[in-house]
Order: structure tokens, then C-alpha cells, then sequence
């Protein structure tokens, strides 16, 4: 017998926010920030980003059966948030690339589960421990890229993150949802 099991990175209540898939070809724009609650720390926070990865698993009892995992990168607008008085395209860049380093993060993860995760049994077993170490890594590294670009104000530090975070997108290219 087989189901469909959905997992999201974020609570409950973000399954019926407004969402908008990672693509490759659409950028986010200042009206995607919809929402009007500011709960971020700091005089130099102008804008927050609210993404992650929703997955979907559809699997047997049957543990050598075939498993298929779908795994999206996501920004919630309902969740996301801009002080009108300070945004600028150079702060919207910054948001755009935490959006990129979900998606990074998701190509990581997608890489590990199509080479380790073929079978319902191998999801049963290992899955849950993939996932919650690249969600480790992710985190660290948004937390990292916010502390060493000072929240987009370095902006020496900006332009090297840009260029690892596009390195890192066209290397695991292979990994993006078409």
C-alpha cells in the first residue's frame, strides 16, 4: 500500500501561506514582502526573508520498494518582511541570496537522498539523519553569511558570498527541479 507523506520545514501554518517556488529565472521583487510584523534584533536589519524546503515522500510498507522524494525550495511572502524606508536593490540582492542558499542547501540535499535514499527501507533507515544534518549546515551558513556581511552592509564580504553562492548553484546544477 503506498501514501503520500508531506513534511514541511516550518510549522504547520506555513503550508497555507503564500509560497513561490525557487526558479532559476524569477527573482524576488520588494512586492513579495507582504508581511507587516518586523520581529528581527538590529538597527541594521532592513528586510527579512522566510524560506526553506517542503518535501513529499511517496513510499511502500513494502521496505525494497522504490522510494520517489521531492524536495522544493520556498519563500513564504506571508512570513517575509521590508521597512519600506531603508529597501534598495542592493538589500533586496541580499534577500534574494538567502532565497539561493535554501535552494543551494536543497541540491545538497537532493544529491545525498538520489544517491542513498532508493528504497522505502532506506528512507525508514537514513533519510531523517540526511535531512537534519544539511539542515545543520543550512542554518549555520545563513547565520554565517548574515554575521559576515553584516546583513548585506559589508559589502566587499556581499560580493564574496555572490560568487560562492552562484558557484555553488552551477555546481550542483544538475540537482535543480526543471
Amino acid at each position: 500500500m503506498k501514501w503520500i507523506l508531506i513534511i514541511s520545514l516550518l510549522t504547520a501554518n506555513t503550508l497555507f501561506g503564500q509560497k513561490i517556488l525557487w526558479q532559476e529565472n524569477r527573482k524576488l521583487n520588494w512586492n513579495n514582502f507582504k508581511s507587516n510584523v518586523n520581529n528581527q534584533k538590529g538597527s541594521n536589519v532592513v528586510a527579512y526573508t522566510n524560506c526553506g524546503w517542503v518535501y513529499s515522500v511517496v513510499k511502500s510498507t513494502n521496505p525494497k520498494s522504490p522510494v520517489k522524494i521531492k524536495i522544493e525550495t520556498f519563500f513564504n511572502e506571508d512570513k517575509s518582511w521590508k521597512d519600506i524606508k531603508q529597501i534598495n536593490d542592493y538589500v533586496l540582492n541580499h534577500e534574494q541570496k538567502h532565497f539561493d542558499i535554501a535552494e543551494v542547501f536543497a541540491r545538497k540535499l537532493r544529491k545525498e537522498v538520489a544517491e542513498k535514499v532508493k528504497t522505502s527501507g532506506d528512507y525508514n533507515r537514513i533519510f531523517q539523519g540526511i535531512y537534519n544534518r544539511i539542515l545543520k549546515e543550512y542554518t549555520e551558513f545563513q547565520r554565517a553569511y548574515d554575521k559576515d556581511t553584516q546583513h548585506g552592509v559589508d559589502k566587499d564580504k556581499q560580493a564574496e558570498y555572490n560568487n560562492l553562492i552562484a558557484e555553488e548553484l552551477e555546481n550542483l546544477k544538475s540537482y535543480q527541479i526543471s
